[in-house]
């Protein structure tokens, strides 16, 4: 079963997504950012969503985290819970 390891970033607005996504091309850290903004409570740790598999996460996440370049920034990816930037750090098939 495939597997992975991410961090995100969440919050309300697409514009603040993409605000900070923008920060973080220019050097800020992921994780800071995502203790300072995130609403999940991942963002106590830097985003940190540990290792999880396919299908434990919504939809969105799931195609993104495991189709799509990994130490890569990837959003705003849009869920019911809000605007997510997503940083996928590993994946086994």
């Amino acid at each position: 079963m495939k597997s992975a390891t991410a961090r995100h970033l969440l919050v309300d607005s697409e514009e603040l997504c993409l605000e900070l996504k923008e920060r973080i091309a220019k050097g800020e850290k992921f994780e800071d950012l995502a203790k300072e903004y995130s609403s999940c409570p991942s963002g106590a740790r830097g985003g940190d969503l540990g290792n999880f598999f396919q299908g434990q996460m919504v939809p969105e996440f799931d195609k993104v985290v495991f189709n799509e370049a990994i130490n890569v920034v990837h959003g705003p990816v849009k869920t019911d819970f809000g605007y997510h930037l997503l940083e996928i750090t590993s994946r086994r098939d």
